[in-house]
């Protein structure tokens, strides 16, 4: 068994149900797994709708129990400390991987003065998520601890600038394997299509206020937009707005769906509407299913680092109705453009073949490995 196989890693992140960072840990740690590594998922708590681990795979609550909800949030938030150390002291592995905003200040206080490298993974916009008065006291003290960082947007990587810029990586997400050489569609439905949660950065009320003018010139097109319930007050809001225009004949909330691959793929268009996202996973499969895409430029450069504008998809301002409908029209309305857009967006496959990103994951993580080893510090 060579050195690499034996190596020990684990990932630190607040549970594993459903969600973007949620899906590529999971995905991350089954393929170390099947490639031979130790691994070791710690979590916080465990949720009842879960992406499914390896059962080589070492799952791990290090959360708090029923007795520490008797504790102050100071207490609290020391005792989960405190519970990674010793996790992180009983698994002694060779790197830990933490996964979004909290468990990245926590890996990072848990790892001090240990020799354990730390490569962490910013997940989301940073603004309005790693802004706050908390944010500034705890980034300048602990990002230069860590040995690594994956971004997924360049627009992430350079917001903590000048922490993280010579010692980071930016790596796409892995694609769900089942999006992948999809035949396509021998005729296109007369519908927009959209995929995500219902939740209010999704912006999906404002795809359907600009649809309300896409209907009005293409009457026959529908909208159908698939996702499960946030529970943040979004669907109510959306199915407000769908009972208001009198459009619950061409305006469907699908609910959620195991099948987007075969329920997406004869849309006639796609639509993306967030008002910001991390790297879009929705927007990524659909891609890869070749669908003529029309989306937000939303902050922080997610869609933009997918799409090339006139290439790929079309890009157009962010949370701006007219442009948005403006979009669908357009690809509605040429259906060559459309289908060559399409055509063009599959070859994110060769980005985001999860063989592809797991060989970037694996080649970094051996890097800050060795050269944590080797005494040096990761360049």
């Amino acid at each position: 068994m060579s050195d690499r196989i034996k190596r020990k890693i684990m990932f630190h992140i607040n549970c594993l149900e459903h969600g973007g960072a949620e899906r590529v840990v999971s995905n991350l740690a089954n393929k170390f797994a099947e490639e031979g590594y130790d691994v070791t998922v710690a979590v916080e708590w465990i949720a009842d709708n879960e992406y499914p681990l390896d059962e080589r795979i070492a799952h791990i609550n290090i959360g708090l129990t029923p007795e520490d909800s008797k504790k102050g949030r100071i207490a609290k938030y020391l005792t989960r400390i405190r519970r990674l150390k010793e996790c992180i002291r009983q698994t002694d592995p060779d790197i830990v991987i933490a996964f979004a905003h909290l468990a990245i200040y926590r890996t990072l206080m848990a790892t001090y003065r240990m020799k354990v490298p730390v490569l962490i993974s910013v997940r989301t916009d940073p603004v309005g998520h790693y802004d706050g008065r908390l944010d500034k006291l705890f980034i300048p003290r602990l990002f230069p601890r860590a040995d690594g960082c994956v971004f997924q947007t360049a627009g992430q990587r350079d917001f903590f600038k000048p922490f993280l810029q010579d010692n980071s990586l930016i790596i796409l997400n892995p694609l769900s394997m089942k999006y992948i050489g999809v035949e396509p569609p021998a005729t296109r439905r007369k519908v927009v299509v959209q995929s995500g949660r219902l939740v209010d950065f999704k912006f999906q009320h404002m795809l359907i206020d600009a649809f309300m003018d896409v209907h009005a010139t293409h009457p026959d097109w529908s909208l159908e937009i698939y996702g499960g319930d946030s529970f943040d007050g979004t669907k109510e809001i959306l199915e407000e707005r769908i009972n208001r225009y009198n459009a619950s004949e061409f305006i469907h909330l699908m609910g959620d769906s195991d099948n987007l691959e075969h329920d997406l793929n004869d849309g006639g268009v796609y639509a993306f509407s967030s008002e910001w996202e991390g790297l879009p996973n929705a927007l990524m499969e659909a891609m890869a299913l070749g669908l003529p895409i029309v989306s937000t430029d939303c902050p922080c450069g997610g869609p933009a680092t997918l799409i090339t504008d006139g290439v790929d998809g079309l890009l157009v301002k962010n949370r701006d109705q007219d442009a948005l409908a403006e979009g669908m029209n357009r690809l509605i309305e040429d259906r060559d453009l459309a289908e060559k857009l399409g055509n063009n967006a599959r070859k994110v496959i060769d980005r985001a073949h999860p063989d592809i990103v797991f060989k970037q994951w694996e080649e970094y993580v051996n890097r800050i490995i060795e050269d944590k080893r080797a005494g040096s510090v990761h360049k």
